[in-house]
């Protein structure tokens, strides 16, 4: 492992760890680990400090996933090793969010800073998987559900919209990840005890 390799995965794990949700929280004189369910994603911003807040985070967090791997393909030498190079630093960013360093390595679940990684890899896929995300959403009337079904799909759909075995191999990994730090709601989920979006209790 070279030591532009280490660097480009160091500050992509800064770079996902940032908790813009807690900063904006912050901003507003609250903190939004201590209301809704405690997370620190767009969905409790949205439903502890409304939309505007929310979709900033979204989009801020979201960011997080884009903007290493770009600069990661910009400035990584291109050889042998620069697509798993260039997945690793995805995965980078998407543990950096879920374990961050500025918040004793907790953090959110992860599902928007993985969009943006896999929104670098194949845009189609994850118009594809945002599809499937709002149809399941849709139809149960849970966040999670859909988040869920997404990030499982997704890894695949770039697979067979032509994607490398690194690309899969990363994005497997994110998805899996996605999955763990999703354990309670699909406890809930199985329990019947998972609260729709469609209420103000929801605690994805």
């Amino acid at each position: 492992m070279t030591i532009e390799l280490i660097t480009a995965l160091l500050l992509s794990y800064l770079t996902g760890a940032i908790p813009f949700g807690l900063l904006f929280s912050r901003m507003v004189g609250k903190d939004v680990r201590e209301e809704g369910s405690g997370n620190i994603g767009a969905t409790n911003v949205n439903r502890v400090l409304g939309k505007k807040l929310g979709i900033l985070t979204l989009l801020c967090d979201v960011a997080k996933g884009v903007l290493p791997v770009f600069v990661a393909s910009i400035l990584l030498p291109v050889n042998d090793n620069w697509e798993i190079s260039i997945g690793l630093c995805g995965l980078a960013a998407v543990l950096g969010h879920m374990f961050s360093l500025y918040l004793g390595f907790k953090g959110g679940k992860g599902v928007a800073t993985a969009l943006g990684v896999f929104l670098f890899f194949s845009p189609w896929a994850v118009a594809m998987a945002l599809a499937i995300f709002v149809v399941v959403v849709g139809v149960s009337g849970f966040v999670s559900a859909g988040s869920l079904a997404a990030a499982g799909i997704i890894p695949f759909l770039m697979l067979f919209l032509g994607g490398s075995l690194p690309i899969f191999f990363c994005s497997s990994v994110i998805a899996v990840l996605v999955w763990i730090k999703h354990s309670s709601n699909i406890g809930r989920l199985r329990r019947g005890e998972e609260a729709s979006w469609r209420t103000k209790d929801a605690t994805q």
